[in-house]
Protein backbone atom coordinates (compact mmCIF):
# COMPACT_ATOMS: atom_id res chain seq x y z
CA UNK A 1 0.00 0.00 0.00
CA UNK A 2 2.73 2.35 0.83
CA UNK A 3 4.52 1.73 -2.97
CA UNK A 4 0.70 2.54 -4.59
CA UNK A 5 0.91 5.61 -1.95
CA UNK A 6 4.38 7.04 -3.24
CA UNK A 7 3.94 6.05 -6.97
CA UNK A 8 0.03 8.45 -6.78
CA UNK A 9 2.49 11.03 -5.20
CA UNK A 10 4.61 10.72 -7.62
CA UNK A 11 1.97 11.42 -10.27
CA UNK A 12 0.56 13.96 -8.46
CA UNK A 13 -2.65 12.02 -7.86
CA UNK A 14 -4.55 12.97 -4.87
CA UNK A 15 -7.75 10.78 -4.48
CA UNK A 16 -9.82 13.23 -2.76
CA UNK A 17 -13.02 15.11 -2.37
CA UNK A 18 -11.31 18.42 -2.58
CA UNK A 19 -9.32 17.72 -5.96
CA UNK A 20 -12.40 17.20 -7.76
CA UNK A 21 -15.38 18.60 -6.48
CA UNK A 22 -13.57 21.90 -5.69
CA UNK A 23 -9.97 22.20 -7.51
CA UNK A 24 -11.55 20.42 -10.70
CA UNK A 25 -15.09 21.58 -10.54
CA UNK A 26 -13.33 25.06 -9.93
CA UNK A 27 -11.23 25.10 -12.90
CA UNK A 28 -14.06 24.18 -14.92
CA UNK A 29 -15.89 27.54 -14.10
CA UNK A 30 -12.86 28.88 -16.17
CA UNK A 31 -13.38 26.73 -18.79
CA UNK A 32 -16.58 27.55 -19.11
CA UNK A 33 -16.56 31.30 -18.53
CA UNK A 34 -14.09 31.61 -21.49
CA UNK A 35 -15.75 29.46 -23.92
CA UNK A 36 -19.71 28.93 -23.39
CA UNK A 37 -20.24 31.62 -21.14
CA UNK A 38 -18.65 34.29 -22.78
CA UNK A 39 -20.28 32.95 -26.06
CA UNK A 40 -24.02 33.82 -24.84
CA UNK A 41 -22.73 37.65 -23.68
CA UNK A 42 -21.72 38.21 -27.17
CA UNK A 43 -24.18 36.44 -28.68
CA UNK A 44 -26.66 38.51 -26.44
CA UNK A 45 -24.77 41.70 -27.22
CA UNK A 46 -25.56 40.27 -31.21
CA UNK A 47 -29.52 39.89 -30.49
CA UNK A 48 -29.51 43.40 -29.30
CA UNK A 49 -27.24 45.31 -31.63
CA UNK A 50 -27.25 43.39 -34.39
CA UNK A 51 -24.13 43.36 -35.50
CA UNK A 52 -23.07 40.26 -36.94
CA UNK A 53 -19.64 39.70 -36.09
CA UNK A 54 -20.70 39.54 -32.01
CA UNK A 55 -22.56 36.69 -32.99
CA UNK A 56 -19.69 35.47 -35.02
CA UNK A 57 -17.80 35.27 -31.86
CA UNK A 58 -20.52 33.42 -30.05
CA UNK A 59 -20.53 30.97 -32.58
CA UNK A 60 -16.74 30.28 -32.14
CA UNK A 61 -16.51 30.75 -28.66
CA UNK A 62 -19.50 28.20 -28.15
CA UNK A 63 -17.79 25.46 -30.17
CA UNK A 64 -14.47 25.70 -28.02
CA UNK A 65 -16.47 24.80 -25.00
CA UNK A 66 -15.67 20.77 -25.21
CA UNK A 67 -12.04 21.55 -25.67
CA UNK A 68 -11.85 24.51 -22.84
CA UNK A 69 -13.75 22.48 -20.45
CA UNK A 70 -11.09 19.64 -20.82
CA UNK A 71 -8.04 21.44 -20.65
CA UNK A 72 -9.15 23.81 -17.92
CA UNK A 73 -10.18 20.49 -15.62
CA UNK A 74 -6.94 18.51 -16.35
CA UNK A 75 -4.49 21.87 -16.04
CA UNK A 76 -6.39 21.66 -12.79
CA UNK A 77 -5.41 18.40 -12.23
CA UNK A 78 -1.53 19.27 -12.65
CA UNK A 79 -1.85 16.98 -15.85
CA UNK A 80 2.05 16.70 -17.90
CA UNK A 81 2.01 18.75 -20.92
CA UNK A 82 0.59 15.67 -24.14
CA UNK A 83 -2.23 14.61 -21.19
CA UNK A 84 -3.64 18.21 -20.79
CA UNK A 85 -3.12 18.64 -24.73
CA UNK A 86 -4.85 15.30 -25.19
CA UNK A 87 -8.12 16.17 -23.31
CA UNK A 88 -8.86 18.39 -26.05
CA UNK A 89 -10.41 15.67 -27.95
CA UNK A 90 -11.91 14.07 -24.17
CA UNK A 91 -13.64 17.67 -23.79
CA UNK A 92 -14.96 17.00 -27.29
CA UNK A 93 -16.38 14.01 -26.57
CA UNK A 94 -17.26 14.67 -23.00
CA UNK A 95 -19.52 17.80 -24.19
CA UNK A 96 -21.04 15.94 -27.11
CA UNK A 97 -22.10 13.07 -25.45
CA UNK A 98 -23.00 13.94 -21.93
CA UNK A 99 -23.07 17.64 -21.47
CA UNK A 100 -20.63 19.71 -19.31
CA UNK A 101 -21.20 17.06 -16.84
CA UNK A 102 -20.23 14.22 -19.20
CA UNK A 103 -17.42 16.50 -20.14
CA UNK A 104 -16.07 16.65 -16.55
CA UNK A 105 -16.55 13.16 -15.83
CA UNK A 106 -14.86 11.98 -19.25
CA UNK A 107 -11.93 14.80 -18.21
CA UNK A 108 -11.29 13.53 -14.63
CA UNK A 109 -11.12 9.97 -15.42
CA UNK A 110 -8.76 10.70 -18.39
CA UNK A 111 -6.40 13.09 -16.87
CA UNK A 112 -5.64 10.70 -14.07
CA UNK A 113 -5.45 7.44 -16.09
CA UNK A 114 -2.80 9.40 -18.50
CA UNK A 115 -1.21 10.66 -15.21
CA UNK A 116 -0.65 7.03 -14.37
CA UNK A 117 1.14 6.47 -17.52
CA UNK A 118 2.85 9.37 -18.39
CA UNK A 119 6.79 8.78 -19.20
CA UNK A 120 6.41 5.36 -18.35
CA UNK A 121 7.61 3.89 -21.21
CA UNK A 122 10.35 4.87 -24.68
CA UNK A 123 7.23 5.42 -26.52
CA UNK A 124 5.53 8.14 -24.08
CA UNK A 125 4.48 10.28 -27.14
CA UNK A 126 2.18 7.14 -28.11
CA UNK A 127 1.27 5.43 -24.87
CA UNK A 128 0.51 8.90 -23.04
CA UNK A 129 -2.26 10.70 -25.82
CA UNK A 130 -3.48 7.54 -26.65
CA UNK A 131 -4.87 6.11 -23.06
CA UNK A 132 -5.60 9.98 -22.60
CA UNK A 133 -8.50 9.94 -25.44
CA UNK A 134 -9.23 6.62 -25.60
CA UNK A 135 -10.23 6.46 -21.84
CA UNK A 136 -11.55 9.96 -22.01
CA UNK A 137 -14.20 8.65 -24.78
CA UNK A 138 -14.79 5.33 -23.37
CA UNK A 139 -15.46 7.03 -20.25
CA UNK A 140 -17.90 9.82 -22.00
CA UNK A 141 -20.05 7.22 -24.05
CA UNK A 142 -20.30 5.11 -20.90
CA UNK A 143 -20.81 7.49 -18.02
CA UNK A 144 -21.46 10.78 -19.55
CA UNK A 145 -24.92 10.24 -20.79
CA UNK A 146 -26.55 8.85 -17.57
CA UNK A 147 -24.69 11.24 -15.61
CA UNK A 148 -25.91 14.20 -17.49
CA UNK A 149 -29.54 12.57 -17.74
CA UNK A 150 -30.20 12.47 -13.88
CA UNK A 151 -28.57 15.93 -13.50
CA UNK A 152 -31.14 17.04 -16.22
CA UNK A 153 -34.19 15.05 -14.21
CA UNK A 154 -33.04 16.73 -10.89
CA UNK A 155 -32.59 20.28 -12.55
CA UNK A 156 -36.25 19.78 -14.34
CA UNK A 157 -37.39 18.63 -10.29
CA UNK A 158 -36.10 22.10 -9.12
CA UNK A 159 -37.74 23.94 -11.98
CA UNK A 160 -41.03 22.14 -11.81
CA UNK A 161 -40.71 23.17 -8.54
CA UNK A 162 -40.33 26.62 -8.72
CA UNK A 163 -42.88 27.35 -10.64
CA UNK A 164 -45.65 25.60 -8.41
CA UNK A 165 -44.49 27.01 -5.12
CA UNK A 166 -42.71 29.68 -6.46
CA UNK A 167 -42.65 31.67 -2.71
CA UNK A 168 -40.94 28.75 -0.81
CA UNK A 169 -38.76 27.28 -3.91
CA UNK A 170 -37.28 31.32 -4.43
CA UNK A 171 -36.22 31.17 -0.93
CA UNK A 172 -34.61 27.80 -1.20
CA UNK A 173 -32.77 27.78 -4.46
CA UNK A 174 -31.87 31.63 -3.90
CA UNK A 175 -29.69 30.85 -0.38
CA UNK A 176 -27.98 27.20 -1.93
CA UNK A 177 -27.12 28.73 -4.93
CA UNK A 178 -25.95 31.54 -3.27
CA UNK A 179 -24.13 29.93 -0.52
CA UNK A 180 -22.69 27.86 -3.54
CA UNK A 181 -21.20 30.67 -4.94
CA UNK A 182 -19.46 31.86 -2.20
CA UNK A 183 -18.01 28.45 -1.14
CA UNK A 184 -14.88 27.32 -3.17
CA UNK A 185 -17.05 25.44 -5.73
CA UNK A 186 -18.35 26.81 -8.59
CA UNK A 187 -22.16 27.36 -8.42
CA UNK A 188 -21.85 28.41 -12.33
CA UNK A 189 -21.03 24.96 -12.94
CA UNK A 190 -23.82 23.50 -11.08
CA UNK A 191 -26.44 25.12 -12.85
CA UNK A 192 -25.45 24.81 -15.98
CA UNK A 193 -24.99 20.99 -15.06
CA UNK A 194 -28.84 21.14 -13.62
CA UNK A 195 -29.84 23.13 -16.85
CA UNK A 196 -31.40 25.77 -14.08
CA UNK A 197 -33.22 28.23 -16.63
CA UNK A 198 -36.67 30.16 -15.82
CA UNK A 199 -37.73 31.17 -12.47
CA UNK A 200 -35.34 28.67 -11.08
CA UNK A 201 -32.70 30.25 -13.09
CA UNK A 202 -34.23 33.92 -11.76
CA UNK A 203 -34.06 32.62 -8.48
CA UNK A 204 -30.52 31.65 -8.68
CA UNK A 205 -29.41 34.73 -9.68
CA UNK A 206 -30.95 36.67 -6.74
CA UNK A 207 -29.19 34.49 -4.51
CA UNK A 208 -25.63 35.24 -6.31
CA UNK A 209 -26.16 38.67 -6.56
CA UNK A 210 -27.17 38.73 -2.49
CA UNK A 211 -23.69 37.38 -1.78
CA UNK A 212 -21.61 39.26 -4.33
CA UNK A 213 -23.14 42.72 -3.96
CA UNK A 214 -23.78 42.19 -0.71
CA UNK A 215 -20.72 41.23 0.76
CA UNK A 216 -18.98 44.44 -1.81
CA UNK A 217 -21.12 46.61 0.32
CA UNK A 218 -20.91 45.48 3.69
CA UNK A 219 -17.08 45.37 3.36
CA UNK A 220 -16.47 48.61 1.94
CA UNK A 221 -15.71 50.22 5.22
CA UNK A 222 -12.26 47.63 5.00
CA UNK A 223 -12.08 47.15 1.49
CA UNK A 224 -12.52 50.72 -0.39
CA UNK A 225 -13.68 51.14 -4.16
CA UNK A 226 -10.92 48.02 -5.29
CA UNK A 227 -13.13 45.91 -3.10
CA UNK A 228 -15.83 46.94 -3.86
CA UNK A 229 -15.57 45.69 -7.31
CA UNK A 230 -13.38 43.12 -7.05
CA UNK A 231 -16.32 41.13 -5.16
CA UNK A 232 -19.51 42.92 -6.49
CA UNK A 233 -18.55 42.40 -10.47
CA UNK A 234 -15.78 39.40 -9.27
CA UNK A 235 -16.45 36.83 -7.24
CA UNK A 236 -17.40 36.20 -3.17
CA UNK A 237 -15.33 33.86 -2.94
CA UNK A 238 -12.84 36.37 -2.18
CA UNK A 239 -14.26 36.48 2.07
CA UNK A 240 -14.19 32.58 1.96
CA UNK A 241 -10.91 33.03 4.88
CA UNK A 242 -12.86 35.74 6.54
CA UNK A 243 -16.13 33.74 6.70
CA UNK A 244 -13.68 30.46 7.93
CA UNK A 245 -12.23 33.05 11.00
CA UNK A 246 -16.04 33.85 11.71
CA UNK A 247 -18.81 32.78 10.08
CA UNK A 248 -21.45 35.20 11.45
CA UNK A 249 -20.39 37.74 8.58
CA UNK A 250 -22.27 35.50 6.48
CA UNK A 251 -25.28 36.17 8.04
CA UNK A 252 -26.47 39.26 6.17
CA UNK A 253 -25.96 38.43 2.42
CA UNK A 254 -27.66 35.17 3.03
CA UNK A 255 -30.45 36.43 4.89
CA UNK A 256 -30.79 39.02 1.93
CA UNK A 257 -30.83 36.06 -0.32
CA UNK A 258 -34.01 34.89 1.27
CA UNK A 259 -35.77 38.04 0.77
CA UNK A 260 -34.54 38.89 -2.90
CA UNK A 261 -35.42 35.28 -3.93
CA UNK A 262 -38.73 35.43 -3.52
CA UNK A 263 -38.89 38.94 -4.63
CA UNK A 264 -37.54 37.67 -7.56
CA UNK A 265 -40.05 34.57 -8.62
CA UNK A 266 -43.63 36.08 -7.22
CA UNK A 267 -43.02 40.05 -7.51
CA UNK A 268 -40.90 40.33 -10.95
CA UNK A 269 -41.18 36.49 -12.31
CA UNK A 270 -37.10 36.90 -12.95
CA UNK A 271 -35.88 34.37 -15.16
CA UNK A 272 -32.18 33.50 -16.24
CA UNK A 273 -30.73 31.41 -18.30
CA UNK A 274 -28.73 28.23 -17.17
CA UNK A 275 -25.43 30.25 -18.38
CA UNK A 276 -26.29 33.30 -16.44
CA UNK A 277 -28.25 32.00 -13.23
CA UNK A 278 -25.29 31.16 -11.22
CA UNK A 279 -22.69 33.90 -12.47
CA UNK A 280 -24.92 36.88 -10.01
CA UNK A 281 -22.77 40.22 -11.21
CA UNK A 282 -19.67 38.71 -12.46
CA UNK A 283 -18.85 40.62 -15.23
CA UNK A 284 -22.48 41.37 -15.56
CA UNK A 285 -23.05 37.87 -16.75
CA UNK A 286 -26.46 36.93 -14.66
CA UNK A 287 -28.07 40.29 -15.49
CA UNK A 288 -27.50 39.97 -19.20
CA UNK A 289 -28.65 36.29 -19.14
CA UNK A 290 -32.02 38.15 -17.40
CA UNK A 291 -32.09 40.11 -19.99
CA UNK A 292 -31.65 36.98 -22.67
CA UNK A 293 -34.92 34.74 -20.78
CA UNK A 294 -37.21 38.04 -20.48
CA UNK A 295 -36.64 39.35 -23.95
CA UNK A 296 -40.50 39.06 -24.28
CA UNK A 297 -41.55 40.30 -21.38
CA UNK A 298 -42.19 44.44 -20.44
CA UNK A 299 -39.22 46.78 -20.36
CA UNK A 300 -40.30 47.39 -17.12
CA UNK A 301 -40.36 44.03 -15.40
CA UNK A 302 -37.05 42.95 -17.06
CA UNK A 303 -35.02 46.11 -16.06
CA UNK A 304 -36.76 46.36 -12.63
CA UNK A 305 -35.99 42.92 -11.78
CA UNK A 306 -32.18 43.81 -12.76
CA UNK A 307 -31.83 47.03 -11.04
CA UNK A 308 -33.54 46.14 -8.03
CA UNK A 309 -33.82 41.84 -7.79
CA UNK A 310 -29.65 41.98 -8.79
CA UNK A 311 -28.33 45.54 -7.29
CA UNK A 312 -30.26 47.81 -5.20
CA UNK A 313 -32.39 45.41 -2.76
CA UNK A 314 -28.99 43.45 -2.34
CA UNK A 315 -26.80 46.65 -1.34
CA UNK A 316 -29.72 47.94 0.77
CA UNK A 317 -30.74 44.97 2.85
CA UNK A 318 -27.05 43.68 2.97
CA UNK A 319 -26.09 46.86 4.25
CA UNK A 320 -29.22 46.88 6.90
CA UNK A 321 -28.49 43.51 8.11
CA UNK A 322 -24.59 44.57 8.65
CA UNK A 323 -25.44 47.08 10.48
CA UNK A 324 -27.55 45.44 12.96
CA UNK A 325 -24.65 42.96 13.11
CA UNK A 326 -21.79 45.30 13.67
CA UNK A 327 -23.88 46.83 16.48
CA UNK A 328 -24.29 43.17 18.34
CA UNK A 329 -20.76 42.59 18.01
CA UNK A 330 -21.22 39.29 15.80
CA UNK A 331 -19.36 41.58 12.99
CA UNK A 332 -15.94 42.99 14.64
CA UNK A 333 -13.46 45.77 13.26
CA UNK A 334 -11.37 43.71 10.48
CA UNK A 335 -13.59 40.87 10.14
CA UNK A 336 -14.35 41.21 6.40
CA UNK A 337 -10.69 42.87 5.18
CA UNK A 338 -9.74 41.28 2.04
CA UNK A 339 -6.08 39.77 2.01
CA UNK A 340 -5.39 40.87 -1.84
Amino acid sequence: MGKIGEFLKKKQITLSPKTYFIDALGAMAFGLFASLLIGTIFGTLGDKTGVAFFTTIATYAKAATGPALGVSIAFALKAPQLVLLSTVAVGVAGNELGGPVGAFVSAVIATELGKLVSKETRVDILVTPGVTIITGVVAAQLIGPGVSAFMTGFGNLVKTATEMQPFAMGILVSALIGVALTLPISSAAICIMLGLDGLAGGAATAGCCAQMIGFAVLSFKENGVGGLLAQGLGTSMLQMGNIVKNPKIWIAPTLTSMITGPIATVVFRMQNIPTGSGMGTCGLVGPIGVLTAMGAAPWYQTWGAILLVCFLLPAALTYVFGMGLRKIGWIGEGDLKLNV
